[in-house]
């Protein structure tokens, strides 16, 4: 997506930067493994064929794509933008007539990054994102039921649960969930959405998130 090849989105934890030719390289030998290609439903890939992937995503309209860089080592200068790569976050836009609706992906490629916090912040960060830059109004995250680390993360950010289906490519079983955030805010507020322990973390999720309630508020008058 052209629209976000000039940005860069930091939290605490993490930094997310448009995935360009420089970071391919190490996206391809991450791919190569098999356990990713399992949880992430994906083939494997050809080094021209990643580069050619990367160019077409960077210009179509319907893709937004983040890499996620281990944000304390690269502000700090310790290691090359490519060696601070733990993973990827990406926004489908899926619903040509509803351009409101999004598809999240999370990958923490880097087994040592996982389990402390990295993958939802990166959520965070990118729903944020979606919220406050593209008018996402309703995300959907299609998981590996297999994938249980995912689904109770997506589970923490109240995602509920959809239909079950299987995957063309690779025949495993997914599970859809959603997260409608017009009928989750009035609803319930901010609060329904950010739990009390990630809010303190990244304050400016809910800033962002109480910035969208009163932009729906006003749209209504």
């Amino acid at each position: 997506m052209r629209l976000n090849q000039a940005v860069e989105l930091q939290g605490r934890l993490v930094a997310l930067v448009p995935y360009t030719a420089r970071h391919v390289l190490r996206y391809h030998q991450w791919m190569k493994s098999e356990e990713l290609q399992k949880l992430t439903a994906s083939e494997p890939l050809t080094l021209e064929q990643e580069y050619q992937m990367q160019r077409n995503w960077q210009d179509d309209a319907d893709k937004c794509t983040f890499i996620v860089l281990d944000k304390l080592k690269w502000v700090g200068g310790l290691c090359t933008e490519e060696d601070c790569m733990v993973g990827d976050v990406n926004l489908f836009l899926t619903d040509p007539e509803d351009p409101t609706i999004a598809e999240i992906e999370i990958m923490i490629a880097e087994p040592s990054y996982r389990g402390k916090g990295f993958g939802k912040e990166t959520t965070m960060v990118m729903m944020y994102y979606g919220v406050t830059k593209l008018g996402i109004k309703k995300f959907q995250a299609k998981i590996n039921l297999e994938n249980t680390i995912s689904i109770a993360m997506f589970q923490s950010f109240h995602f509920e649960e959809g239909n079950r289906r299987d995957d063309l490519k690779t025949g495993n079983l997914k599970q859809i969930w959603h997260q409608n955030l017009t009928r989750s805010l009035n609803s319930s507020g901010p609060e329904y959405l950010w739990p009390l322990n990630i809010r303190k973390k990244c304050l400016f999720v809910l800033a962002a998130v109480k910035a969208f309630q009163m932009a729906e508020s006003l749209e209504k008058h």
